[in-house]
């Protein structure tokens, strides 16, 4: 019954856009064992999604957002593959933001973006609630924290 709940929301996940999860790579075969990333590590990086993902959008570089948007849902996709502790429900309950996000970018709609964003931002908050992770409090992010990237689009699109 487990596995039926993660293909069901692995496929609901995958039906949101056409990014295969086996892009990631994040497991890579080490003799016959298989690397699995420690779930604060997923979340670190999802979290470095959600950053970056706000910042496209504030910027209007609509091909980084679609970017950042795909690489936030496999990572999220990811998390609850390896980590059967974490319920279905919790990644099924993210594609409606997810959806809505992707549509907004699709239509270079920056109010709608920025609406849907604090959506989205709810959304992860309430999945930490949900696993007794209250404490972890994320919020719509005030600074660009990556002096190394440009977020506005540049050059030929």
């Amino acid at each position: 019954m487990k596995l039926r709940g993660y293909i069901v929301a692995l496929l609901m996940a995958c039906s949101l856009t056409s990014l295969a999860v086996a892009q990631s790579g994040t497991m890579r075969a080490t003799g016959s064992a298989k690397y699995v990333p420690q779930l604060g590590d997923l979340m670190n990086s999802i979290q470095t999604r959600h950053i970056k993902l706000l910042f496209a959008g504030k910027t209007q570089n609509w091909g980084l957002a679609a970017y950042e948007l795909g690489q936030l849902k496999a990572g999220l996709v990811e998390a609850a593959v390896m980590y059967e502790g974490i319920p279905v429900s919790n990644v099924t309950t993210m594609t409606a933001p997810i959806q809505s996000i992707d549509e907004a970018i699709a239509a270079k709609d920056g109010k709608r973006f920025a609406k849907l964003f604090g959506e989205l931002t709810a959304g992860c908050n309430g999945c930490h609630q949900s696993m007794d992770r209250g404490y972890i409090v994320m919020r719509v992010p005030t600074e660009q924290p990556f002096s190394n990237q440009v977020f506005p689009p540049q050059g030929k699109q």
